[in-house]
């Protein structure tokens, strides 16, 4: 049964003993074994049959050990005056045949990772463990903040030169749309509404861990020199609060050094292309050494096969794992995750204009309030932000709590200005929309556009 002896050494290369060849990773002829030459049938291999000789006499059929060695470029083959094409088999190629692709263990044995306390559920790669947050102190009840007066809560209505002025800018925005309707347009009605948005974000900060791996090249190794501290007590930096953010974290006295599972500590791997003989059939003459016409295969030079291009004949290539360093930092990284968590809440309002355009633009700050937990809402006048204030609170808390750790809590008011210009233009009334604090203009039946068509 073939085999695939591994070698320490670097600079070796990985070869198949098979019985009967001797391959040559560097692309030499592979040698006869003299062991079972006198068992091969001289009819197997025109090498050592002893009527086949080239047409060339200046060139020996066997070498050492009866090695064919390479034919010159041109040379034909014969058996007893014929041709060897005529020949009813074909000679089989006189490297070592590579054998299935050698596959080191993907997953990282069990052994490879300590037993840490407090991460004993840890795991290898992204399947990380997720850490469940301790149970908080009870934290002292929230506040209610003084609301701001009601007369703050309404917002004049835009003039007739900035509904003009942004319809125009809306116009020319638009290469179908003509400007005319924008200059000669004549504005009849302008109607404000007041549309409230709520918003409460609640910024939470959740940690997982898993084992990670490394090559090793010379990392301080700290396991057990003393107990690790507990996911949620490894020190994080400053988080910027209402910011989505991510850290990781190598986490202290859980760093050991292993050999590579991978290429079991030799820092090299058999080739996957070769599968470790340095050489393949050539796919020319498919390993005969010869032409289809009987000539000497010119790219292998009568080998049979070529040296492999992808590890240059050497049979074995750097392992990806350890990148040769034969040895892996083991070691647990904590991930800590910050993520703002944000709910809208807009009041319906009656002007038509469709409340997905309000999703980007902003809006005059009635009220804001941020602390660690916010307090429900109370005392504003439009009672549906009132009761929407009242549900997201409460499902923010209990929802956030139980899978991360909540940093902190922020709710605001927004009064978001829309009004409802009208507006005539050659007999007859067109409506359009201008909205938010930077005056977008929604109008859906513009009336002067034109076909384009793009060449």
């Amino acid at each position: 049964m073939e085999r695939q002896p591994l070698v320490r050494h670097p600079s070796q290369s990985y070869g198949l003993a098979n019985p009967g060849y001797v391959p040559a990773a560097m692309g030499a002829p592979a040698a006869l074994n003299p062991s079972i030459h006198s068992s091969i049938h001289p009819s197997i291999h025109p090498s050592i049959h002893p009527s086949i000789h080239p047409s060339s006499s200046s060139f020996p059929a066997t070498g050492i050990l009866g090695a064919p060695r390479a034919c010159p470029i041109g040379a034909q083959a014969t058996v007893g005056g014929t041709p060897w094409r005529h020949r009813q088999f074909m000679a089989p190629a006189k490297f070592a045949p590579p054998v299935a692709a050698y596959a080191g263990p993907s997953t990282p044995p069990a052994s490879m990772f300590d037993n840490m306390p407090g991460y004993e559920g840890t795991l290898a790669g992204e399947g990380g463990g997720f850490l469940l947050p301790p149970m908080p102190a009870a934290p002292p009840p929230p506040q209610p903040e003084p609301r701001p007066e009601q007369s703050n809560w309404n917002i004049p209505s835009i003039t007739e030169d900035t509904a003009r002025d942004a319809f125009a800018l809306f116009a020319s925005s638009k290469c179908c749309y003509s400007s005319a309707p924008a200059k000669e347009g004549i504005i009849t009605g302008m109607e404000a509404f007041n549309t409230y948005r709520y918003r409460l974000e609640t910024f939470t900060e959740s940690r997982s861990t898993k084992w990670t791996l490394k090559p090793f090249s010379g990392q301080p190794v700290d396991a057990f020199a003393q107990p690790p501290p507990g996911p949620w007590d490894v020190p994080a930096k400053t988080p910027r609060f209402f910011h989505n953010d991510k850290e990781v974290i190598r986490v202290p006295y859980t760093s050991s050094v292993k050999p590579c599972h991978v290429c079991v500590g030799l820092g090299r791997k058999p080739c996957k292309q070769c599968a470790g003989a340095g050489n393949k059939v050539c796919w020319v003459c498919n390993g005969s050494g010869y032409t289809l016409t009987g000539s000497c295969c010119s790219p292998c030079m009568g080998r049979g096969r070529n040296n492999c291009s992808f590890c240059h004949g050497q049979g074995s290539s750097q392992c990806g794992t350890c990148r040769g360093k034969q040895q892996l930092l083991v070691y647990i990284s904590l991930t800590v995750k910050r993520t703002n968590n944000i709910d809208n809440y807009v009041v319906e309002q009656s002007s038509g204009l469709q409340i997905d355009n309000l999703s980007k633009v902003s809006g005059k700050k009635l009220f804001r309030e941020s602390q660690y937990l916010v307090f429900p809402l109370m005392g504003f006048p439009d009672q549906a932000v009132v009761q929407a204030a009242q549900r997201l609170v409460s499902e923010h808390q209990a929802k956030y709590s139980r899978i991360s750790r909540i940093l902190q809590q922020r709710q605001t008011i927004e009064l978001i200005p829309v009004t409802k210009v009208t507006y005539t233009w050659k007999g007859k009334s067109h409506i359009y929309f201008v909205y938010g604090n930077e005056f977008n203009v929604s109008a859906d039946n513009y009336p002067a556009t034109c076909c384009c068509s793009i060449m």
